[in-house]
């Protein structure tokens, strides 16, 4: 018969895997991200719309000396948080760059043409709609793909869709993500401030040399990252390139690159602990080196950033940005038609038409298993513009036309999601998927 304890016990040790197994579904971030927005909107066109938006209004001030810093949450989030999320970007080209699909020129050819294609087209179609006037410099609103929603997409379809496809798709993700970067860089930067722009790059000078200098301090380069993102601020430039900028800088190497020298190291520790027993605890610290080096400082941070992202920053952002008044919807349309046109029939057009340009001329070739029906359905998916395309509209309008990008976006993007699904279920292989998500075993 079973004891007591453990009758209380099993049940929340089940409740806790089942915990765990929901939190490392790929699908369950891009739900998260749903409900999120969900939530905003409700909030915001409800009974308690006015406290909802105020509450994100509040300002916070950090300060030191002369420098100092007041802004609402909302800007906290765009303008803090959200670097945490260009980092991770950061991270992410530069693993791609190194190790992934971006190294090889043959692999990365289709998905990086198809990208170009997908921020090309969406910007013209958006200026034929909004010509000019101050909603014209929301071109940039229709360029990226929201890789969140898109990986939780194709989680739903299972073993269905084949390793090619979410490769290539993937990879367009993040290449249109460099592109958005350069985007802002350029384009939504006003006002250069000099003297912090002169500060923000002796602080990349630092870590570089710290860097080559062999300095392994996480601290040492979190405070040079904060004092760089701080500078970068005041400098006038958006403050997430400098996210960006700091994950390409991560050193993609490990102390210990391989096998061998990780067990070389591991020896040397144990030739320690054995000989010099007064010196035991160093060589426990000469484990706990081999074990964190044995992996480059770009793997250890995507790996343990990714989760924060996707639970906290990414979910924070839709809170504090997605709620917009529908009533909003009755005034002008061209920004939000803009946005439409955009991202609903330019993106998944210039994604195809320059991919089909591209095999055609012989650049680049299909990914293995993927026909060109399964591409059409998934270029679908691509109109999905949520996180970007709401950052780029914060940017580049002024609040009084920022509900018609923001509607535009909600819109364009649950269409394309339905669309892509449908077309993806439509023309992919009868193949019952594996469950994504089990709650409880028995």
């Amino acid at each position: 018969m079973a004891s007591r304890s453990s009758l209380i016990t099993r049940p929340i040790v089940a409740a806790q895997e089942a915990l765990m197994r929901l939190l490392k579904a790929e699908a369950f971030g891009g739900l998260l991200l749903l409900a999120c927005t969900l939530v905003a909107l409700f909030c915001v066109n409800s009974s308690i719309g006015e406290a909802y938006a105020s509450w994100w209004l509040k300002p916070i001030h950090l300060g030191l000396g002369d420098w100092s810093l007041t802004k609402d949450i909302q800007l906290f989030v765009n303008d803090g948080l959200m670097t945490l999320f260009f980092f991770v970007v950061g991270l992410e080209i530069k693993k791609e760059c190194t190790s992934g699909e971006l190294q090889r020129l043959r692999s990365a050819a289709l998905p990086a043409i198809s990208a170009l294609g997908g921020m090309i087209i969406p910007a013209l179609f958006y200026r034929l709609a909004v010509p000019e006037g101050p909603g014209a410099r929301g071109w940039g609103i229709p360029m990226a793909t929201d890789i969140a929603f898109v990986v939780g997409l194709l989680s739903l379809l299972g073993d269905r869709v084949p390793k090619g496809l979410k490769v290539w798709l993937l990879t367009l993700a993040i290449v249109d993500d460099i592109g958005a970067v350069l985007v802002i860089a350029v384009f939504y930067t006003q006002g250069l401030a000099y003297v912090p722009l002169a500060l923000a790059g002796a602080g990349f000078v630092a870590i570089f040399a710290a860097e080559k200098a062999g300095v392994r301090s996480t601290g040492i380069y979190t405070l040079l990252g904060f004092a760089i993102w701080f500078a970068v601020l005041k400098s006038g430039v958006h403050p997430t390139i400098a996210g960006v900028l700091l994950g390409l800088m991560t050193p993609a190497k490990a102390l210990y690159p391989d096998h061998k020298s990780s067990l070389k190291g591991l020896r040397e520790a144990l030739r320690i602990f054995e000989t010099q027993k007064s010196k035991a605890s160093a060589a426990l610290e000469k484990v706990s080196e081999v074990a964190l080096e044995s992996l480059a400082p770009l793997e250890r941070l995507a790996h343990s950033l990714e989760p924060w992202n996707r639970y906290l920053v990414l979910p924070l952002f839709a809170l504090a940005n997605a709620g917009v008044v529908l009533s909003a919807a009755d005034g002008a349309q061209d920004i939000r038609n803009g946005v439409l046109l955009g991202l609903l029939i330019g993106k998944p057009l210039g994604v195809l038409g320059l991919s089909y340009l591209a095999v055609r001329l012989n650049v680049a070739e299909l990914p293995r298993g993927v026909s060109w029906k399964v591409l059409a359905a998934a270029s679908l998916l691509t109109g999905v513009g949520f996180t970007m395309s709401i950052f780029i509209a914060g940017l580049a309008l002024d609040s009084s036309l920022l509900g018609q990008g923001k509607i535009g976006t909600l819109e364009a993007s649950a269409i394309s999601a339905s669309l892509g699904l449908l077309g993806l279920l439509l023309v992919l292989p009868k193949q019952k998927p594996k469950p994504t998500v089990v709650l409880f075993k028995r």
